[in-house]
């Protein structure tokens, strides 16, 4: 079955062009933490612009980064040329990965599992390609934890106007839920405020993180 056709052209250009900001902003130093002892073969999901291609570390000989949106895909073949290692832009979606089962030793989402439409579907395919004991590090905005303002207007977002301003963008998904829904043990978690300062945004909560897929695990 062909690979469903995801179209956002000016989310894409908008989020292209604010992405140098954010990694300005601190997201840069996120993600090369996020990466850190990462090593063999990884397959990176909605790899955006590619602004994650910069930080992977020289042990991992080779990364598949999967982008469905052409104007993304195509900015993220550019920084797949500067990358320090090997990097592959593929067109594919999250729920319906290009590859085999087991043949990853990691996998990588970068502010991904808030759009992608179906996030059990996502992650079960995301368990599927990683082996046995392979790791899925995770950066995501989430659902906030506290406080009842916040978390009411992330819901009201969400079911009004934002998906559809933000490219399929949720500001209320239960990330460490749902990974551990879908059978991945959550071993190493941090939750912080992005972008720091006074003003939070429905956007604000994020975590970061390490999942493993369990060695004897059956996908």
């Amino acid at each position: 079955m062909a690979q469903q056709k995801v179209r956002n052209p000016l989310f894409a250009r908008v989020y292209a062009r604010l992405c140098p900001a954010m990694e300005r902003g601190g997201m840069a130093e996120r993600r090369q933490a996020l990466l850190a002892d990462l090593a063999g073969t990884v397959v990176e999901v909605g790899a955006g612009s590619g602004a994650t291609f910069a930080h992977y570390p020289p042990a991992v000989t080779r990364v598949v980064a999967v982008e469905p949106e052409p104007y993304l895909r195509a900015q993220a073949t550019h920084a797949a040329a500067e990358a320090p290692v090997p990097v592959k832009v593929v067109d594919g979606t999250a729920e319906r990965l290009p590859a085999g089962d087991g043949v990853f030793d990691g996998a990588v989402v970068a502010l991904v599992l808030c759009s992608v439409a179906d996030v059990d579907g996502a992650l079960a395919e995301l368990r599927r390609v990683l082996r046995p004991g392979g790791q899925l590090r995770f950066l995501e905005h989430v659902r906030a934890e506290h406080g009842y303002v916040l978390p009411w207007v992330q819901r009201a977002l969400d079911a009004t106007i934002w998906p559809r301003i933000g490219g399929g963008c949720h500001t209320c998904r239960d990330t460490t839920g749902a990974l551990t829904r879908a059978g991945f043990t959550i071993h190493r978690l941090e939750r912080f405020r992005y972008p720091e300062g006074p003003l939070v945004l429905p956007t604000s909560p994020h975590v970061s993180g390490a999942a493993t897929r369990a060695p004897g695990d059956v996908a």
